[in-house]
């Protein structure tokens, strides 16, 4: 029983607590699990039922949670996955420049093993491969965790960048005060069920919010 919209170009963010259904809701867009009931629709046609290849093919990118990235291959190579896509091969090179500018050291590691990669290092990783796609949108599920605040707070940085860049980005993550502060518009997820929602600037300053979220 979840209904909501995230617009061309809009940032935004769900917050729920563990077990709301934050990730099965991502997983659900992404084609890697089927609604019960109901429908899921993007730029004006309906994907719920696709597979998650032709979901991919159309412009939608998970960065899942715990970055999946993969490990035995170079950084490079990770990247190159990214690309698979017709369109993304055709610009491989424009791409892999922009990742490279976006993330200079991933650049500086590109002959180096994934897994021995920091965890910041790795989740820029796991966002470059998606950004190589070149994506319409991108979602993010719980892209800090695991990290330390310093690593985290560049990666929160990344992601409002590239929203401001015109990427339109879909936000999951436990930090209810950075996903707040970077969303345009926000959703609160108790339940399987949308509790609340509204501009993130509200939310952020809704006593509800604030209790149950983020302890004050």
């Amino acid at each position: 029983e979840v209904s909501f919209a995230v617009e061309k170009g809009e940032f935004v963010s769900i917050i729920g607590s563990n077990g709301a259904g934050k990730t099965t809701l991502l997983k659900t867009i992404s084609g890697l699990m089927k609604p019960t009931s109901g429908t899921v629709h993007f730029e004006g046609s309906r994907i719920d039922g696709l597979p998650t290849h032709e979901i991919c093919s159309r412009g939608i990118i998970q960065v899942p949670e715990g970055r999946k990235i993969f490990p035995r291959m170079k950084v490079v190579g990770n990247l190159e996955m990214g690309a698979y896509l017709p369109e993304a091969k055709k610009n491989f090179r424009k791409t892999l420049e922009e990742v490279f500018a976006l993330f200079p050291l991933l650049e500086q590691r590109k002959k180096q093993m994934a897994a021995t990669l920091s965890g910041g290092e790795q989740q820029m990783l796991a966002i470059g491969r998606a950004l190589m796609s070149r994506p319409k949108l991108i979602m993010f599920d719980e892209p800090s965790l695991g990290l330390s605040p310093k690593a985290s707070q560049g990666i929160f940085q990344v992601i409002g960048n590239l929203n401001r860049e015109g990427l339109t980005v879909l936000l999951i993550s436990q930090d209810v005060l950075q996903s707040l502060r970077l969303a345009q518009r926000a959703y609160v997820l108790e339940n399987s069920r949308i509790a609340m929602e509204g501009k993130g600037s509200d939310l952020l300053q809704n006593p509800k919010v604030k209790q149950a979220y983020m302890g004050i």
